[in-house]
């Protein structure tokens, strides 16, 4: 078990080098390793103690009643759950369900495999994004992140860098229009699990930390606990068999699901989690659509972010560019060492400031004096 805990942790641990950014990262690495971690906990809970407990039903068999009811599912009825227990009833949900509307619980079987299914849903844009980036970061730094090599290779490596960028110039869009792409798969993914959650919960998921939160501040107590109400922790089952006589006999039992105390727990987190979630992700793809709209404001990120460089490189560089060279050449700024990164975009500024100066003003063919001398 220790061991399985320690490879969840792998997923928090930041890599050596970056290629997205740290809101995608809560994704595919807090994220994953969040719902990996509840899965594990609620298998060895579900699969190594006992996931449900009833009482004995007629003489049946408390193993047998215990097996029936946690695959057929157990019930609350409606009219038990307000009402004060001790005094009302024995627990919200818990009373004789004869021609009473009742609530089955279908779910607690398929917790687990669902947060397995989500886990791999989160990190679907990831798996996209590391196919279609295809170790380009990687590739082009050659280890100039570290920056302690000798002069000749740290010059050979910036000239290999500054070659690529300047045959390549223009020619990424593409390449980044599909890392936009998926953190737009991330966003849908957050809205999509919501939905998700809230058809597996019946309907009731979509507003659960809102009614978890007025509950505790409401001093009513004839309201039901949220948590009670999708997570009971005491619940009916219903057990069929035939008696003596050959007659079907009805035997009702009360379970109790002490999961459901870890996983209300659960999903209470996820949903305030998936909420700022959902907040940060969706202000990252309006800062994304900006930076495709807006030159000035690349210009303005890489000053920022890059305060090595100076003023007039940046705006060279952003305005011989494409947007997908922007995201290059950020994500660059990002691994490599800094002053290596500066002397590296300083070069690519004066190269794409030469060129533009050649063309401005081209050179004359030359001979003119000769010519007319002659």
């Amino acid at each position: 078990m220790l061991s399985v805990f320690n490879s969840v942790r792998s997923f928090f641990r930041l890599p050596p080098h970056s290629t997205d950014g740290p809101i995608f990262k809560l994704h595919y690495r807090a994220t994953v390793g969040v719902l990996v971690a509840c899965c594990v906990t609620l298998a060895a809970r579900q699969y190594v103690g006992d996931p449900i407990e009833c009482t004995d039903a007629g003489h049946v068999g408390k193993s047998i009643v215990e097996a029936y009811c946690w695959i057929h599912s157990t019930y609350s009825v409606h009219a038990a759950l307000p009402g004060r227990v001790g005094e009302d009833v024995p627990y919200p949900g818990v009373q004789n369900s004869r021609g009473k509307e009742r609530r089955v619980h279908r779910f607690y079987q398929w917790v687990t495999f669902c947060l397995f299914l989500q886990a791999i849903l989160f990190y679907t844009p990831r798996w996209l994004w590391k196919n279609w980036e295809g170790g380009k970061i990687q590739a082009l730094m050659m280890d100039l992140d570290v920056g302690i090599c000798s002069e000749v290779e740290k010059k050979q490596k910036k000239k290999l860098l500054l070659d690529y960028l300047w045959d390549n110039l223009k020619y990424h869009n593409w390449w980044a229009y599909r890392y936009y792409l998926c953190e737009l798969l991330a966003l849908a993914n957050v809205v999509g699990q919501m939905f998700l959650m809230n058809r597996f919960f019946d309907g009731e998921f979509l507003t659960f930390g809102i009614d978890v939160i007025s509950f505790m501040e409401d001093d009513d107590e004839n309201r039901v606990d949220p948590m009670i109400y999708i997570f009971p922790r005491m619940t009916k089952c219903t057990f069929y068999k035939y008696g003596v006589s050959g007659e079907v006999e009805r035997h009702d039992a009360v379970c109790i699901l002490p999961l459901n105390v870890v996983n209300e727990k659960i999903y209470v987190f996820l949903w305030f989690w998936f909420l700022v979630l959902f907040v940060l992700t969706a202000g990252c793809v309006a800062y994304r659509a900006v930076i495709i709209l807006s030159p000035r404001i690349r210009v303005y990120l890489l000053r920022i972010r890059f305060r090595l460089i100076r003023r007039d490189a940046v705006e060279v560089i952003v305005c011989k560019s494409k947007m997908g060279d922007f995201l290059l050449i950020y994500m660059l700024g990002e691994n490599v060492d800094s002053l290596i990164f500066r002397d590296v975009m300083h070069e690519l500024a004066a190269r794409l400031g030469h060129r533009h100066h050649l063309h401005m003003h081209p050179p004359s063919l030359g001979g003119g004096k000769e010519i007319q001398e002659a």
